[in-house]
């Protein structure tokens, strides 16, 4: 069941919802809402943002949400600011944390996790079945958020 999104916004930007997806068991994938990120002052998309709904094996090592913010408008915390709208989402859907992860050398997701108040658990080997390990990331920092 997916929840209406229109309320996912602060003074600075809203998430604009464009795709669901559902469970696809087969490929170990867990319902997913996926957004624009949009710039209120003037309606710029200035990123990406997706929540995956639930825990599984994969979301242990990809996490619950993704985010991406374009190249021009990096070093404003946007994506920590998502990932906070996001946490409203993740509680609707009654989920008691979230899970977050990036590659170790990737600091300035690092930092968004930290800005977003999530807890760094480890790094981890990420397995050889993992989309992650065939796309070349042998390892993933696992972050906590409490919600």
């Amino acid at each position: 069941m997916f929840f209406d999104t229109r309320d996912l916004k602060n003074e600075e930007i809203y998430l604009q919802l464009y795709k669901i997806a559902d469970e696809n068991i087969e490929k170990g994938y867990v319902p997913a809402y996926y957004f624009k990120i949009i710039r209120c002052k003037d309606d710029a998309k200035i990123g990406q943002c997706d929540l995956r709904i639930g825990h599984n094996d994969n979301t242990k090592y990809g996490g619950n949400i993704g985010y991406e913010v374009y190249r021009p408008f990096r070093g404003n915390r946007y994506a920590s600011k998502a990932c906070k709208l996001l946490f409203q989402l993740a509680r609707k859907h009654e989920m008691n944390e979230i899970i977050i992860t990036c590659a170790p050398e990737n600091i300035a997701s690092r930092k968004t996790c930290e800005y977003c108040g999530a807890e760094l658990i480890g790094t981890i080997d990420v397995p050889i079945w993992h989309e992650l390990y065939k796309n070349g990331q042998k390892k993933t920092c696992q972050y906590i958020v409490k919600l």
